[in-house]
Parts: C-alpha cells; structure tokens; sequence
C-alpha cells in the first residue's frame, strides 16, 4: 500500500556494512529469521540447505566467521551456531528489513477496540484500549505516553489553607481534576479570592490553559483596571501552577500486558532478565523519557537492547510512534515492549496503524 509505514532510521550501518555482498546477506538474513521465529542458534549446515545458492558448510562458516568480526553475529558458547547482537539486529531493521502490512481483519481488530474506549469521550479510555490492542495482537507490552494533553477548564476555585498559601482546583471538561498549591501575597483577602475565582469562571471556560494564560495576558494589557494588584497576581499564580511542565498536563503511562514478557521464558537468565525489565517498568522514569525522545522521530522508531539505558540489562525492544491531533501536533506516543526477536515486520505497521487510529479519535 502506498501509506505503508517506514520505519525512523536511527543509525547509518558502517561502509564495511553496506558492502556486504549478497552471499553474506542472505546468510546474516537467515540468521537473524531463526532467531525472530525461534529464539535459537542456527549453525552452518543448517543454513547451507536451505540457501537459494549452493554453498558448502565450510563456506558458510567462513562467511559466518566475516560476520562476526563485523560485530554482526556471535556464539552464545563454543559448540553453539550464531545468533544476532544488537547491533546486528539494527542492521538488519535499518537495510534488510521488508515490512509487511496489516490484514483487513486486524484493522478492524484496532480500530474497534480502540473505539471502544472512547464511548464516554474519554481520552484516558482510549489510550488504555489502545495500549490493550497492542499488547494483544503483538504478544508483548503495549505502551502509551500521553504528556501532551492540555487541560481545557470547566471551573476554577480558590481555598484559602493558610493566611499565605491556597488550593486552586481546576476542573476539566473531560472531568479530570487537577490540585496544585499556590502562594498568596501577604494582604490578600477572602473578596479577592472570590474575585478571581468569578473572573475565571466567567472569562475562560472551554479554554486550554494555555489559552486561558494568553488571554489573561491580552486583558490584562487591555483592561488592567479591571482587576486590582492582587486579584492579578492571585489569577496568574493559579493559571501557572497548572501550566508549570511545559503548559501541558503530567505525563500518563499507561502499559498493558505485562504477562505476555514471561510468555516464552525458558530459562533462569531469562527470568531474570523479564526482572530487571519489570523493575524498569515500574519506576517508569526511563520510559517515560525513553517515550519522549520518540516524539522527535516522524514515524515509527525502533529501540533495541543496549541501545538505551531502559533495556540494557533486560534486552528487551521498544517499537513506538507518535500519535497527532487534527493539527499534526504530537500528543503523545505508544508502542509495543517486547524480546529483541520481536517479529519488527509485523509490529512496525500494527504500531503505526493504532497511532494514526488514536490520533483521529482524540483529534
């Protein structure tokens, strides 16, 4: 198809890489499709069947010896056949990779479940199908980071706690309410409060708080007489304690199946890998950031193994693409977490389909 995702390149393979020649990649290929399907080793004589050249066993251990100098493959022991590294598997995304496309069914599959989570309007809902349909259909973690969500007011209050400190609620009209502390200038009165409180209500409901700041501004410059000192100092410091990271709402991480990492465990290292990986989960700061460098990309971007710091010690994948409102802006990203032999083909396009799937429903 003519929209069929690409996924963001992240590193440019060596010229010792792009000059591989075709003998050499077919068997690197056939390397890394053993490890994709099942996770194990493969040896020379194995491939030498089932190449579409004849090639002896002894030949192909030589090619298989070159491939491994490059960094590209190695023997997790002596006697073992080769499995690809990280940096073999990046490889191979970046320049051999052929990505497929999804059936008719799992379009649908998508798109009703997603739509599914949203029948109250709400965007948390559909961020939560959302990740719940990628988990399913990849067998692995689905993830999504909305930090881009801008509160929009239905009501603001002030409460005085102390003679010098207040409670502003902002209310939103998706119903998500939001509590931060604000500090009073010494003299502020209980008609002040009430006061701000009236003007916001009155003047900015409906209004992103990005908006509804750029508005105070305009009045203020407009109609300062309006409101005394206080009354704007006091609008002011509730609007920003709302707005502090970046005018935006907090980040919300949202991952669904994480029964699926432990699904083809068969080892003790392997046990410890899924781990160290769900400790990473559940302090969810470097995923979090790791989700945020993604948004830089345009389309689908692929993180493997060692190649970031979340997923060092796991080695595990992150498959992830941004998801935009109706103006293009990034809202937020999602993807799928699972075993570096993801089946990339597959995922790549699942991934982006459901990404411009949310972006049209939260549009």
């Amino acid at each position: 198809m003519s929209d069929k995702p690409t996924p963001d390149r992240i590193q440019t393979p060596t010229s010792a890489l792009q000059d591989l020649d075709r003998r050499s990649r077919e068997i690197f290929r056939h390397i890394v499709d053993q490890y994709l399907e099942t996770g194990e080793p493969v040896g020379s004589r194995n491939i030498s069947r089932i190449l579409p050249m004849s090639l002896s066993p002894a030949s192909v251990r030589n090619v298989m010896s070159d491939l491994e100098q490059l960094g590209l493959i190695y023997a997790p022991h002596t006697s073992a056949g080769r499995l690809p590294t990280d940096f073999g598997l990046r490889f191979f995304v970046d320049a051999l990779l052929e990505v497929g496309d999804l059936s008719a069914e799992e379009r649908r599959q998508i798109e009703t479940q997603v739509r599914s989570g949203g029948g109250g309007r709400s965007v948390e809902g559909v961020l939560a199908e959302a990740s719940q349909a990628l988990s399913g259909l990849s067998r692995g973690a689905g993830v999504v980071l909305a930090g881009k969500q801008d509160l929009r007011l239905k009501h603001v209050e002030f409460i005085r706690l102390e003679p010098t400190r207040a409670l502003v609620v902002l209310v939103g009209e998706d119903g998500a309410v939001e509590n931060r502390l604000v500090d009073l200038e010494p003299g502020t009165t209980p008609s002040a409060l009430i006061e701000a409180t009236n003007y916001l209500n009155t003047h900015l409901r409906g209004r992103s708080l990005t908006e509804a700041r750029a508005e105070i501004e305009r009045r203020q410059a407009t109609a300062r007489a309006e409101l005394d000192r206080l009354t704007a100092s006091l609008i002011e410091a509730g609007l920003g304690s709302g707005a502090a990271a970046g005018d935006g709402r907090p980040d919300t991480l949202i991952v669904r199946g994480r029964a699926n990492l432990i699904g083809d465990v068969t080892a003790g290292a392997d046990l410890e890998r899924i781990r160290l990986l769900f400790d990473d989960l559940e302090t969810q700061r470097e995923l979090i950031s790791l989700l945020g460098n993604a948004e830089k990309g345009e389309g689908v971007r692929i993180f493997i193994g060692s190649e970031n710091q979340l997923f060092s010690l796991s080695g595990s994948s992150l498959v992830v693409s941004p998801y935009r409102d109706s103006e293009q802006r990034v809202v937020g990203v999602l993807g799928v977490i699972g075993p570096t032999r993801l089946n990339y083909a597959r995922i790549v396009p699942m991934v982006d389909y459901t990404a411009k799937v949310v972006g049209r429903l939260l549009g």
